[in-house]
């Protein structure tokens, strides 16, 4: 038997982290310069912001890919 009111978890280590956030977390440990070396787009380069670049990464499905593939792989080694 199974007890059906067990919370189910989620094996996304991105479940319940907005894109916000993990722009926020990797902006603060490395900066924009970093951000645009690993990930060369320009909103990471020219006139950075968060809110500039959450709409360019919300609407380019490839670099946020990438973000968040970068977050994940910090998260998994303890950063």
């Amino acid at each position: 038997m199974t007890n059906n009111d067990e919370p189910r978890r989620s094996n996304d280590p991105l479940h319940g982290i907005t894109l916000e956030a993990v722009l926020t977390t990797l902006v603060a440990r490395h900066g924009w310069a970093e951000m645009w070396r690993r990930i060369p787009i320009r909103c990471f380069f020219n006139d950075p912001s968060i809110k500039s670049s959450l709409k360019f990464l919300r609407r380019t499905p490839w670099a946020r890919e990438k973000v968040e593939a970068w977050y994940v792989e910090e998260a998994k080694r303890g950063l």
